[in-house]
């Protein structure tokens, strides 16, 4: 979830926004089957993918954005989840969580991300704290990936008072999720600094002190870990309109070293927000853009497209399309 923290350039980098995106929205008529399969879902408009892969099946979680057309703000109260067997047959679960779970959050149902342990699922969402100034993380729990969730602590994880590396209320948001091979679990999250801890079994309380990775270039916000093979990824939003840039190492604590670019500027959304799954043998890219009739910057959509691998074990440039992806096999 982005909150713009270059606003007074705003007005400036829209025309460039406009004249760097290539890709021109396909006309969408309601009724008709369309021949593309991007944006994944047309009839709600969803932003901040996060994506898991569970029990053969792929669920993909997602804030709603809620706000009326031409109404240029966040309206975001609850989030949506979206199963299916092949990445191209979705299908609408009930509403899994809201903001009204955490009984400590006021507003703002932003980006979040569920992990699997030990046969439950929990939930990280940034909330905005009802008492305390600012954005908070708090952590939800079911015991199936489609809920119903309830809140597994009480109280927020992440509070805005726990972090000072910059003098911001809106530091504190965009968890990802990472259970490395020996057990440890490892939450990161934050806007224009990009913090990091480890977690305890429990997943509910930190294991540690809060750290800061200090050498990403441009980093604003929405970071995701992921591994393939030895190496782990650590992808995020860059600059503003944002793009998606990554860097790798040999342990998931870093040191990260920039490996440059992944995805471009999202078609009609200043904003990006990325997860990376591999499902069936192949690998995805799944992302929000404001590609459908009256979307934006407030009022965007998922979409998905394959991710792919060089030899030396960088990843290409995600190409983003009307197309999206074949159904998995």
């Amino acid at each position: 979830m982005a909150m713009k923290m270059h606003l007074p350039a705003l007005v400036a980098i829209l025309g460039l926004a406009t004249a760097c995106q290539k890709e021109k929205p396909a006309p969408f008529v309601p009724g008709v089957v369309p021949t593309f399969r991007n944006p994944i879902v047309k009839e709600k408009f969803t932003a901040d993918p996060a994506a898991l892969v569970s029990n053969g099946m792929v669920y993909i979680y997602a804030g709603h954005d809620e706000a009326a057309a031409g109404q240029n703000q966040y309206v975001m109260n609850e989030w949506l989840c979206y199963s299916s067997p092949d990445m191209v047959t979705w299908t609408e679960q009930p509403v899994p969580l809201r903001v009204s779970t955490f009984t400590w959050a006021r507003a703002d149902a932003w980006a979040s991300q569920v992990i699997e342990r030990n046969g439950k699922f929990y939930w990280y969402a940034t909330v905005d704290h009802r008492t305390l100034p600012g954005k908070a993380i708090g952590v939800a729990v079911a015991n199936s990936p489609t809920g119903p969730f309830v809140d597994a602590r009480g109280t927020a994880l992440i509070t805005n008072n726990m972090t000072t590396a910059v003098n911001s209320f809106f530091d504190d948001i965009d968890p990802t999720v990472f259970i490395a091979k020996n057990g440890q679990a490892y939450l990161y999250w934050g806007n224009t600094a990009c913090y990091w801890a480890k977690l305890k079994p429990n997943m509910t309380e930190l294991d540690g002190p809060i750290n800061q990775i200090t050498n990403l270039p441009a980093y604003t916000e929405a970071p995701w870990l992921h591994q393939r093979g030895a190496w782990y990824y650590l992808s995020y939003a860059s600059g503003f309109p944002e793009r998606i840039a990554y860097a790798m190492s040999r342990s998931p604590e870093g040191p990260w070293t920039y490996k440059g670019i992944l995805n471009e500027l999202a078609t009609n959304s200043n904003t990006n927000h990325q997860a990376i799954i591999d499902f069936k043998g192949k690998s995805y890219f799944i992302y929000h853009n404001g590609l459908i009739p009256t979307g934006g910057d407030f009022r965007r959509s998922v979409c998905i497209d394959y991710l792919r691998y060089n030899a030396d074990s960088t990843m290409q440039q995600v190409v983003m399309t009307n197309l999206g992806v074949d159904p998995a096999l």
